[in-house]
Parts: C-alpha cells; sequence; structure tokens
C-alpha cells in the first residue's frame, strides 16, 4: 500500500476506535498504533499513579524484548504502561514491577547521569517522518536524561528539553510519570497528528535492556516505533526568552608573596527562541554567555600525532548539533565530525534554526568569533579582525532512518576564506546500511596569498544481525582538502578500514551470568600522500558481555605506519573492561602494552611503551559519589632511557541534595606540566535555562623563583591563578 494510503487508513482506523482507554489499535500494514486516552484533567506528575487518568487498563503490551546486550530474551521484570494526551502535554505513566524490589538501583544526580541505574523512557519520533526522536530517560527517583537521536548522527546526548518526571519506589518496584509539553518539541499540529514511539527499560542488575516494540538488530531503529496518531493538536506558541548575567574575577600571581590586581568581567546577555512553525524554530543570542560551567578532563597530549578532540559543552552549541552531521562521520573514520563547534572559541554573536516541511529537514548556523584577532602574537592583517562561520545543511527523508542531504559551509577571516559543499546519503533496508559523501572544498589564506581547492568523502557498508555484524569504510581526502568547521583527523589520505564480529550466546541455564561473547577481526589499509607511504593495521580480538552492566575485551594488533618518510611497525597487546560489582561500586580500566611509535620530526623512532588507565566509582548512597581516575602513558627506548611518562589524576567528588541543587568538587592533576587544577562549583538547576552557578577555581603549577622572574618546572608547587565564577539565567516561556 503506498504511504499517502497507508496513512490515510490508519488515521480513519484510529478515529473510529474508541478512547475511553489507552489501547492498541490494529494498522492497515499488520502493525500495531497506540490509541492514548485524551485526558479530561491533566495528571499531577509526582510519582503516584493515582489520578482519574491512570484508573483504566494499561496497555496490552506483549512481552518485552532485550536489545542490549543481548537481542530478543525475556526477563522476569514486567512493565505495565499508559498513555494519555491533552492539548498541552503527552502524558505517560511507568508501573515497574520487580521481583526484587530491594535490588532496584536508583542515585540522585545531575541530569543526564543516571544510565548505571534503573530507568525506563521513551523515544517519541514526534514528526513522524522517521528520521529524529525525542529519547527520554528517567530512573526511580525523577532523574532525567534526554537524547536527540537522528538519522545523520545517531545518539546525542547534548541537548536539554524541558519536560516534567517524578519517580518513587513501591513494594513491587517502582513508578515513574513524564510530561512533555507540546511547545517544547516540534510535531506538525492539525486535526490528526501522526507521531511514532517506543517505550524501554534497563534492570541495573541483570546488564540488559528492553523495549517495546522490538528492536532487533537487523532492521533500522527508526523503523521499529509504534504508530501514534493524536487528535485536534493546535499549534502551541513556543517563544522562550533567556536572560543570562556571568561573573567573573581573576587573579594570577606576579610573585612568590604577591598576586596581581583582580580582574572583574561581568556580561549581561540574552537569548531568544521561537516556533516559527510547529516543526521549525530560530534561535539568537547577543551578547552570549559562552562559559563552559564543566571543565574538561585531562587528557594524554604527549606524542600525540593528530589533534586531541574535546566535546563541546556549551549549551547553545550543544543542542540540536546533530542535525548538522554527515554521513559516515565519527567512530574510526578520518572526520569525527563535521561541525565541530569548538572552533568558535569566543563567539560576539550566534543564531541558528532548525525544522522540518513534509519530508525536508533543515538546519542553519551563524556565529562570529572574535579570538583570531586576539591571539598573542597575530598577524597585522588579523588583528582586531573576527571569523565569520556559517553553516547550512538539508535532508530528504526516505523513510526508516534512511535520506539524502547536502551541506554547506563559509568560514571568512580577512582575505581568506573556506568553503565546502557537499552532499551525502544513507540508505537502510533490513540488516542493511549504505552510505556516501563527496565533498568540494575552495579555500584562500587569511592573508590572501594562496588559494586552494581539493575533494574529499567515503563510502560505508554495514551488515548487522544478532550474530553477525560486518562493516567497511572506504575515505579519501586530498591533500589540500580544508574544511574548517570540521574536526579532521587528516588530509592527503586514502584508506579503507573493515571489521568483522561474530555473536555467540551461551546457554542462560548453564551460563547465566555470561550474555554474550564476540569474536572480531578489524584490519585497515590506507595510502598517506603527506607521508609518503603505507599504513598498514591488523587487530584481532575477543569481547564479551556479564551480568551487573560488565564487559572485557582482549585484542591483539599489528601493523606499520608512515612517518617523517620512513615506515615504522607498530604491535600491542590491550585488555578491557568494567562492571557495576556491587550497588555502590563500579569500575572501568584498560591497560595496553607494545611498541610504539615516537612522533618527531627530526629522531622519529619505535619503543616499548606501556599504556594503563583505571576508574573507579563509589556511590554508598543515593546523594553521594566519588570517582577517580588515573590513566599513565609511557615511552621508553630499545636502548634503556625513558622518553616520557604522564600520569594523569582525575578526582570528582558530588553531593546531590536534590534533583535541582547539588555541590561538586574536582581535582585534577597532570605531570606533563607540572600543574594542578581544583574547581568547586554549586549548582542550581530546576529547569534548563533556569540556572544558578557559584563556582570557584584555582591552578597550582611547579615554579621556582629567580629575583626577577618564574623558573617552570623548578621548586615549589604554587597557586598561579585562582578565580570566581557566578552565573544565573532565567527561562521566561510563553
Amino acid at each position: 500500500m503506498p504511504r499517502a494510503l497507508a496513512g490515510a487508513a490508519l488515521a480513519a482506523v484510529l478515529a473510529a476506535a474508541p478512547s475511553a482507554a489507552t489501547s492498541l489499535v490494529p494498522t492497515p500494514d499488520g502493525g500495531t498504533a497506540v490509541d492514548p486516552i485524551r485526558a479530561e484533567r491533566p495528571p499531577v506528575v509526582d510519582g503516584v499513579l493515582d489520578d482519574a487518568v491512570w484508573t483504566t487498563a494499561p496497555l496490552d503490551l506483549p512481552e518485552w524484548l532485550s536489545y542490549n546486550p543481548v537481542s530478543g530474551q525475556k526477563i522476569a521484570q514486567r512493565t505495565e504502561v499508559r498513555v494519555a494526551y491533552d492539548a498541552q502535554a503527552l502524558y505517560i505513566a511507568f508501573h515497574c514491577l520487580d521481583p526484587e524490589p530491594d535490588k532496584v538501583r536508583a542515585t540522585l544526580s545531575r541530569r543526564d547521569q543516571l544510565f548505571n541505574d534503573d530507568w525506563v523512557g521513551l523515544s517519541l519520533d514526534a514528526v513522524g517522518n522517521r528520521q529524529q526522536s525525542y529519547d527520554l530517560f528517567v530512573n526511580p527517583l525523577g532523574v532525567q536524561a534526554d537524547i536527540l537521536n537522528t538519522a545523520t548522527a545517531g545518539e546525542n546526548l547534548s541537548p536539554d528539553w524541558v519536560w516534567e518526571s517524578a519517580g518513587r519506589a513501591t513494594p513491587q518496584g517502582y513508578d515513574v510519570e513524564i510530561r512533555v509539553p507540546w511547545k517544547n518539541i516540534r510535531f506538525a499540529s492539525g486535526q490528526d497528528v501522526r507521531m511514532a514511539i517506543l517505550f524501554w527499560r534497563r534492570v541495573s542488575r541483570l546488564g540488559m535492556s528492553t523495549s517495546w516494540p522490538t528492536l532487533p538488530p537487523d532492521k533500522p531503529f527508526f523503523q521499529n516505533h509504534a504508530p501514534l496518531v493524536l487528535r485536534d493538536l493546535p499549534r502551541p506558541l513556543s517563544l522562550e526568552v533567556v536572560p543570562s548575567a556571568t561573573y567573573t574575577r581573576n587573579q594570577e600571581r606576579i610573585s612568590p608573596s604577591a598576586y596581581g590586581p583582580a580582574e572583574g568581567d561581568p556580561e549581561v546577555g540574552v537569548s531568544v527562541k521561537y516556533g516559527i512553525t510547529s516543526t521549525a524554530t530560530i534561535e539568537a543570542t547577543a551578547n552570549p554567555d559562552f562559559s563552559q560551567v564543566e571543565s574538561d578532563a585531562f587528557q594524554v597530549e604527549v606524542n600525540q600525532r593528530y589533534p586531541v578532540f574535546y566535546s563541546e559543552k556549551r549549551p547553545f552549541f550543544m543542542e540540536g548539533m546533530g542535525t548538522f552531521e554527515l554521513a559516515g562521520a565519527g567512530g574510526d573514520a578520518v572526520m569525527v565530525t563535521a561541525v565541530h563547534t569548538r572552533k568558535i572559541v569566543d563567539p560576539a554573536w550566534g543564531a541558528k534554526t532548525a525544522g522540518s516541511v513534509g519530508r525536508l529537514g533543515f538546519a542553519a548556523l551563524a556565529a562570529s568569533d572574535t579570538a583570531p584577532g586576539r591571539a598573542p602574537g597575530v598577524e597585522p592583517f588579523l588583528e582586531g579582525r573576527d571569523q565569520l562561520f556559517l553553516v547550512g545543511r538539508a535532508n530528504w527523508s526516505l523513510g526508516n532512518g534512511s535520506y539524502v542531504g547536502a551541506i554547506g559551509t563559509d568560514t571568512e577571516l580577512a582575505s581568506g576564506h573556506n568553503r565546502v559543499f557537499g552532499a551525502d546519503f544513507s540508505l537502510k533496508r533490513g540488516a542493511h546500511t549504505w552510505s556516501g559523501t563527496a565533498l568540494s572544498t575552495a579555500s584562500r589564506s587569511a592573508d590572501g596569498a594562496e588559494a586552494t581547492s581539493g575533494l574529499g568523502g567515503q563510502v560505508f557498508y554495514a551488515y548487522e544481525t544478532k550474530r553477525v555484524t560486518v562493516v567497511s569504510q572506504t575515505e579519501h581526502y586530498d591533500r589540500d582538502f580544508r574544511m574548517d568547521t570540521a574536526f579532521l583527523k587528516q588530509t592527503g589520505l586514502t584508506a579503507n578500514w573493515s571489521y568483522v564480529q561474530l555473536s555467540l550466546y551461551p546457554d542462560e541455564k548453564k551460563h547465566g551470568w555470561i550474555k554474550r561473547i564476540s569474536p572480531f577481526v578489524y584490519a585497515e589499509a590506507a595510502r598517506d600522500r603527506i607521508q609518503e607511504g603505507d599504513e598498514i593495521f591488523g587487530l584481532v580480538g575477543i569481547r564479551s558481555s556479564f551480568t551487573r552492566q560488565g564487559s572485557f575485551r582482549l585484542d591483539f594488533a599489528w601493523g606499520r605506519e608512515p612517518w617523517a618518510g620512513q615506515e615504522f611497525p607498530r604491535r600491542f597487546v590491550r585488555a578491557m573492561g568494567g562492571a557495576q560489582i556491587l550497588r555502590w561500586l563500579g569500575f572501568e580500566g584498560q591497560m595496553q602494552a607494545g611498541r610504539s611509535i615516537y612522533y618527531d620530526t627530526e629522531d622519529p623512532f619505535v619503543g616499548p611503551s606501556w599504556r594503563h588507565w583505571l576508574e573507579v566509582t563509589v556511590q554508598p548512597g543515593a546523594s553521594f559519589s566519588q570517582s577517580v581516575s588515573w590513566d599513565r602513558a609511557q615511552l621508553n627506548r630499545d636502548e634503556g632511557g625513558r622518553v616520557y611518562r604522564v600520569d594523569l589524576l582525575n578526582l570528582k567528588t558530588t553531593y546531590q541534595f536534590d534533583r535541582r541543587f547539588g555541590l561538586r568538587g574536582i581535582l585534577r592533576y597532570d605531570s606533563s606540566r607540572r600543574l594542578f587544577l581544583t574547581d568547586f562549583l554549586a549548582s542550581y538547576e530546576p529547569v534548563p535555562g533556569t540556572v544558578a552557578y557559584v563556582g570557584y577555581g584555582s591552578l597550582y603549577e611547579r615554579r621556582g623563583w629567580d629575583g626577577s622572574g618564574w623558573l617552570p618546572g623548578e621548586g615549589d608547587y604554587l597557586t598561579t591563578r585562582r578565580g570566581l565564577f557566578v552565573k544565573v539565567s532565567y527561562a521566561k516561556r510563553f
């Protein structure tokens, strides 16, 4: 049946169905649609399922089946779901039964930190085009997490939407209520509104995630959602105004006994978001607060061939950025992301829009970065100049997560520019996925003296079933390919990597604690035109999944890599794993030993190397959490003598009084730079956009004093910088 006729038939079936109780209705294509109650009176979202709308029978759902780490397994924990709606919001109630309710795991934490707990949630394809979903999660204490899931970029944890949730423990397990206001999501309003929905539940101690409808590995994610048809939903007014004020006060030590004068920097700004239609929004910000509340964890930056990637943490850039992603980016690809907004260092203003019209999805971003013209020692022709960033993206839905798309980016700085235009596609059919990207770039240096151009792109194929996974990707980027918005590992490269995995599932009765065992092979071959050599890399290994969210992986790798006109051998053995050993104790770790390259352009060599990383998290109660991680990287010469050893220590202590108010302390140490960082923060976050932060940080460095100046790396550790940070903002929604 053609899609338009099937949709009309579905609407007719649901229009004729009774709405006295939440029910499932057969669809013309043999599936099942959710027909929710129209609530006469909205429920109070308090976690107590005593409202009139919840007194009817739950959805008669078939048994939920697992999708991670094992596909298609049943569990003893049953879940009852009720759904209702009115002109203002969608309401969902979960009644979660557990034969051992005292083993349910729940902690108080900040938003998006609940994934080691038990949780329930939903995935809502609000537009109904099978390209994007709002994925919402709630733990038994009502703590929230939300993910934007897109066909282009997969899961993105960055966005935070305004919705309500509450949870409470019961003698049978726990209950959760959710309220999703229509004005905070994009959907096509009207008399018959077609969406799609999926429910899921995680049982922490089993390490098992289940869903309804089921999520078989050989079927695209968006194709699994059940239709959800609502009636008579008018377009809601969607206007949000967020004024903000930030104050920072910093001091730097000028001698062993004195600090320089404190520098205060007050800033006020405002952001506005408006729903120009029910499926499209526009957002602008003037004199924005782009401060970063959560500091970056230290990473090993010694002897890195490629730049170290740091995730975006500034709210304006975080929300909705997955819509700008290109097919094939991320994972093991050379292009980590097509739009890496951390390259916009110090923006003076920003604006963006995103939405859809029928099958067409679109997004645009503009921002001005003042950093290039203020950098120390900047060239005269750059002094005081801002860099302009422009990004446009569009895609046409082919259904079930498939699409064809286009992208255009432009950066302008002084007399230079970088312009990139391209197209991509992603096609999902059953267990098969194909994607491709083609990009063309034209650039001119900032002084206007040099013009370059280049081509780049990739083709990708994946086949995934419960037993077998096969993935292969081929990429090419010309030597002069340049994309200022992207995080690109290297250019002048043609490469292919391929991966094959076989999954085995031990007998549940004999080996119930082992969920999956998967041997795998990875191979990579590349021609590096800049380093003038061929790269060959192979890896064989085995990974396994256990109860208590346990995992273990062991692999062996070998190959050769070109660098500085030579080809060097590489090999290593690596083991990694983790588990939630007890309700209050979890760990993750990795050890790697082998031979690595020292990436020096004058004196490169291969020597014995060692790397280990361990993180332990202790949560003795619902409110308190302590994590400690230690990362060590070391390289020696064959003839003896250490080239470097880097130790990184990251400690994070949090106490969450409730879902809104918490305290956090961070201590970080980097032996390569001989510095300590302390960072203390009190945060109050009732809803996204309305926040109050007070923080204090200090930097300790090893410095000596010769009477007139500092001697880096000598003497004692001193507080060299300290600062106070205050931020308040208020989100007014109309």
